[in-house]
């Protein structure tokens, strides 16, 4: 089991939500309202936060400018994720990866079986890394966000996670682009 070590020092982090929504506006976001509430409850800055329709090349824009950002972190998208002819999510960003990460779907599916059961499989919750930069992919419902944020994120994006955490290799993400992200992470 994972454990904070407390001699280390947390490491707040850059972190920009975007929200995937054809109906959706800051006012009734509540998927993104929880995640920008956690990440910023937990001592982390939010960096950003768009709403952008169910549209791969408007996606993909937005993730691509947070990408190029050097005060960005990390990208946490909801919504889009599920199988209609709208949701395009993972079809928009999984060609920006130049590494993904299974692992964070295993685990967020996990994660998701115990709560809903076998709808868990109507996500396809997705995760990688562009640019030295983290993204995942989460689906739209407040509820899979705060299990993602609660059961995930919120341990793998502090520093003083053990055995391992993002945050500690960050430095080394940066190593071929010589961008200093994670400042004060040491390796």
């Amino acid at each position: 089991m994972s454990s904070i070590d407390e001699s280390k020092q947390f490491v707040p982090l850059n972190i920009a939500v975007l929200t995937v929504s054809d109906t959706r506006s800051l006012a009734d976001d509540k998927s993104g309202t929880t995640l920008a509430d956690r990440l910023s409850a937990a001592g982390h800055h939010l960096a950003a936060r768009e709403i952008v329709t169910d549209d791969v090349e408007a996606i993909r824009a937005v993730v691509r400018r947070w990408i190029a950002d050097e005060g960005v972190d990390a990208i946490i998208t909801t919504g889009g994720t599920g199988f209609t002819g709208r949701d395009v999510t993972p079809e928009a960003i999984e060609p920006l990866f130049e590494k993904r990460m299974d692992g964070f779907s295993i685990a967020f599916h996990m994660l998701s079986h115990a709560k809903i059961g076998t709808s868990t499989v109507q996500s396809r919750a997705t995760a990688g890394v562009a640019g030295a930069t983290f993204i995942f992919c989460l689906p739209g419902s407040p509820g899979a966000c705060k299990d993602a944020w609660d059961g995930i994120l919120n341990a793998q994006l502090d520093y003083r996670t053990r055995p391992c955490n993002f945050v500690e290799i960050m430095p080394r993400l940066d190593e071929h682009l010589r961008r200093p992200k994670a400042q004060g992470a040491s390796a």
